[in-house]
């Protein structure tokens, strides 16, 4: 494979610290979140190492986790890649070790962790919490280990167990990233009560319990939750753009003179749809909820406006009656949330959201998207490259709706 070389005169191919600096100033966000994207900026300039990140070194990398963290008589068992997923490298294995009170017993595991660049600059420690924290509210994945500093593995990771099931049924078509998925009127009869059961448990969780430290708690009655996540954009964007796009401007302006104050804390799951729960084909039960990544706590109607956005979803039967998530009508999802959360939706904060979500998807799809296929940061060039292409639907999609608020 040949490495992609930098471009001497573009110094968000090869930051310094003051570009660093001056990002940090002009755009203040989460302590946490600051951490990792100040990270990613200083590692880089370091040219990527693709053998790093082969089958074999990461077999490697767990092996010596392992002797660190689980002692003696383990051993790793058929790894393997796992297809899905745009912002996360992850393989499965099987781990035999010593069983409590003698013998053997054998775990099936996965570790997941950032590529060299991701689209999606998250936190491993803040995903990890999330798993911890809803363990014994809804099905997710029992973490095991973590490695928030790389120490062991290229880039923080965390090795957790396999759930089973499938993100779609197998007679289906397969979606990128779920998009658009379609399910039977009988399965959607199952799975849409699970579906809102688990946004409702998610939603109505307290945001100030033990074991969510690396969450900032943004303060009711003011502006700081929007803000706050305004700002995580605008910086990515500063730190990923290669082109000038006045929309993109426009809407940054409209977004920061309509910041809507925040009447209620919630912790949100940040890409709640289809795609992103496991169900198993017999029972009609889900068996686990994936990808914690964009985690936080602030205003529900982040997450509302996400899972009801037109791509995620589609058409039912009649062709006109759209499906949120290709599970339930639009009206009865947000009248089935409010009657299991009780909380209002706000349909000025929705629209809000609305323009929000599509600015965040433009930076993904044409800045991080385009910087890390340039550099060769990526294991998913081809699909990579592919999410640029959202970027411009979605630009139509935001003047659309700024529009409709001028």
């Amino acid at each position: 494979m040949t490495v992609p070389t930098q471009d001497p005169s573009d110094i968000r191919d090869a930051p310094t610290e003051d570009f660093i600096a001056r990002s940090r100033r002009l755009f203040p966000v989460e302590a946490e979140l600051d951490r990792m994207l100040t990270r990613k900026m200083r590692k880089r300039a370091q040219p990527r190492n693709p053998a790093a990140y082969s089958l074999d070194a990461l077999v490697g990398c767990l092996e010596r986790f392992l002797e660190d963290h689980g002692g003696p008589g383990q051993r790793i068992g058929n790894p393997r890649w796992m297809a899905g997923g745009a912002s996360k490298i992850q393989v499965a294995f099987t781990l035999d070790r010593p069983a409590d009170g003698g013998g053997t017993e054998q775990l099936d595991l996965v570790m997941r962790m950032e590529p060299a660049e991701s689209i999606n600059t998250t936190s491993r420690l803040r995903e990890v919490q999330l798993l911890d924290f809803f363990q014994d509210k809804l099905p997710v994945p029992k973490v095991r280990w973590l490695d928030d500093d790389a120490r062991w593995f290229p880039e923080p990771a965390i090795i957790y167990d396999r759930a089973s099931g499938v993100t779609r049924p197998t007679d289906q078509e397969n979606r990128v990233s779920g998009i658009g998925q379609r399910f039977s009127t009988k399965l959607r009869q199952e799975l849409a009560p699970q579906f809102m059961d688990a946004l409702a448990r998610i939603h109505t969780a307290d945001p100030a319990a033990v074991g969510l430290e690396a969450f900032h708690r943004p303060e009711l009655g003011t502006t700081e939750s929007a803000l706050l996540q305004l700002n995580r954009v605008r910086r990515v964007w500063h730190e990923d753009h290669h082109f000038s796009f006045p929309l993109f401007d426009a809407a940054g302006n409209w977004l920061e003179r309509n910041l809507p104050v925040l009447d209620h804390a919630t912790i949100l799951h940040g890409d709640f749809r289809a795609g992103n729960f496991l169900f198993d084909e017999g029972s009609r039960r889900i068996t686990a909820w994936l990808d914690w990544e964009r985690g936080h706590i602030g205003d529900r109607h982040r997450d509302l406006a996400w899972t009801t956005t037109s791509s995620f979803g589609n058409l039912a039967e009649d062709g006109k009656t759209f499906l949120v998530s290709g599970l339930i009508p639009l009206d009865e999802f947000y009248h089935e949330y409010e009657r299991r959360t009780g909380l209002p939706v706000d349909p000025a904060r929705l629209r809000y959201y609305r323009i929000f979500n599509c600015y965040q998807i433009i930076t993904t799809a044409l800045c991080s998207a385009w910087r890390i296929v340039h550099l060769g940061k990526t294991h998913q060039d081809v699909l990579i490259a592919w999410v640029e292409g959202v970027g411009y639907s979605q630009a139509q999609e935001l003047r659309r709706l700024l529009l409709e608020e001028l």
